[in-house]
Parts: C-alpha cells; sequence; structure tokens
C-alpha cells in the first residue's frame, strides 16, 4: 500500500470516529469478556498507557476495580475523549488527543515514564500499512519498562456471518482492491447515519510476523467476545 493510500484510510476513519463518535460510543458502554480477563492479570499498581482509549470504558473499569496506578488514555475522537473525561473521582487518569498512526515518544507528556502496560483493545486493526503498524509497534517498544507488557486485541469480524455482511466494495471510499493489502476491508455503520470504516483482519501468523518485527515475543493468545466467544483475538506482548 503507497503512503497517499495509507492516509486517505486514515482519514476516512478519523472521520467516522468525528461524525460517529457519539452513537459508537453509545454501543460501547462496558468492556468486553477478553479486555476483563486481560485486567485480571494487573496487580492494581501498574501505570497504564491505554492507546485509543475511546469513551473512556477501560478507566471506568480500572478505577471500579480500585487501581491505584497513574493512567493515561490517547484518542484522536474528541466526542469520544469528552465522554472518557466523565470519571470517578479519585482515579488518577489524564486523556490526551493523539493521532495514534502518527504515535511517537515526543507524545508522551509523563516525564520520559516508561509505562508498566501499554494496551491497544481494538486499535491496530485500524491502522493501515505494514509501515504504519511497525511504527507504532516500535514506539510501544520504546514506551515500555524492560519487564511491562502490551496488551492487544484485533477485531475477528470475518467469525460472524452479521459482521461479513457489512462488508462494502472499495468503490465507495474511491479506492479498488488493488489500492489496499491483503486483509483489508471496508465495513459499513448504520447507527445515526451512514458510515465507512476501514478495518484490517489480522491472523495470528501476521500478528506474529509484527510482533518478531518489532522485537517482541507473544507471552499468550486467546479468543474472546461474542456469542461465538471468538470476536476478539487477544495476546500478550514483552519485550524480546
Amino acid at each position: 500500500m503507497d503512503a497517499e493510500t495509507a492516509e486517505r484510510l486514515i482519514e476516512l476513519n478519523r472521520d467516522f470516529y468525528t461524525r460517529f463518535g457519539d452513537y459508537f460510543s453509545a454501543t460501547r458502554q462496558r468492556i468486553q469478556p477478553g479486555v476483563r480477563h486481560a485486567l485480571d492479570r494487573l496487580d492494581g499498581d501498574e501505570s497504564v498507557l491505554d492507546l485509543g482509549c475511546g469513551n473512556g470504558e477501560l478507566a471506568r473499569e480500572l478505577a471500579k476495580r480500585g487501581h491505584q496506578g497513574p493512567y493515561l488514555g490517547l484518542d484522536s475522537s474528541m466526542p469520544l475523549l469528552r465522554e472518557a473525561e466523565l470519571l470517578p473521582e479519585g482515579f488518577p487518569a489524564k486523556f490526551l488527543r493523539a493521532e495514534l498512526s502518527q504515535l511517537s515518544t515526543n507524545q508522551m507528556i509523563e516525564g520520559n515514564r516508561r509505562w508498566d502496560v501499554v494496551t491497544a483493545f481494538a486499535v491496530l486493526h485500524h491502522m493501515p500499512s505494514t509501515e504504519i503498524r511497525l511504527n507504532i509497534l516500535r514506539t510501544v517498544r520504546e514506551l515500555l519498562a524492560e519487564d511491562g507488557q502490551f496488551i492487544l486485541s484485533n477485531w475477528q469480524f470475518l467469525n460472524s456471518e452479521k459482521l461479513s455482511a457489512r462488508i462494502q466494495d472499495w468503490s465507495k471510499a474511491g479506492l479498488t482492491a488493488n489500492d489496499v493489502d491483503r486483509g483489508d476491508y471496508l465495513l459499513d455503520w448504520r447507527s445515526g447515519g451512514e458510515g465507512l470504516r476501514y478495518v484490517h483482519h489480522f491472523s495470528e501468523a501476521e500478528l506474529s510476523a509484527l510482533a518478531q518485527a518489532a522485537r517482541f515475543t507473544i507471552c499468550d493468545t486467546f479468543y474472546s467476545d461474542g456469542e461465538g466467544g471468538n470476536l476478539g483475538l487477544y495476546q500478550i506482548w514483552e519485550i524480546d
């Protein structure tokens, strides 16, 4: 995929989460079972950097659990960030607007902190091209403490007949199948109007190749979410 196409897809998703942020948030009022399972691994005092924090549901869950470590949530959608900031008093959380496709250590306004945990739940599948994904992952590696963990999930929408039916032809985004990469899809949205989102469907093999290229070791892989328990592919990475 060339840089121009990647930027068009980033802009497509940026526009979606700006226009439909409030409607999207209404469908995300609880965290997924797979996220709960991942959080069960935490002791409660870790510093957490949440990439793609959305409407702040992860922060609210941490607050409910009595988490005491500092938390920073990053997202590009102002409608979602406005809702994220409505948190219980006493929870040490901060939120910043950031373009995750351009993630860099310069964005971490926390005094050169290295984070115990970095999360990216349902985020990487919105990042087009291997180059952009690797740039993000290499930055994550720089931001992690030496014994830190990177916890990520990716949408397995092809495991659902209902979700697969929402795949649209690339012509609706002014592109062709030859412009994008294998595993790239265009999905429609039907709440509060008609919208389009770019999503990549990851395989375990593809994630393994990315982890190796970014110098991570995959410590755990599991599936969760949805009626069949297979709509989310979760992994936990550590620095190699």
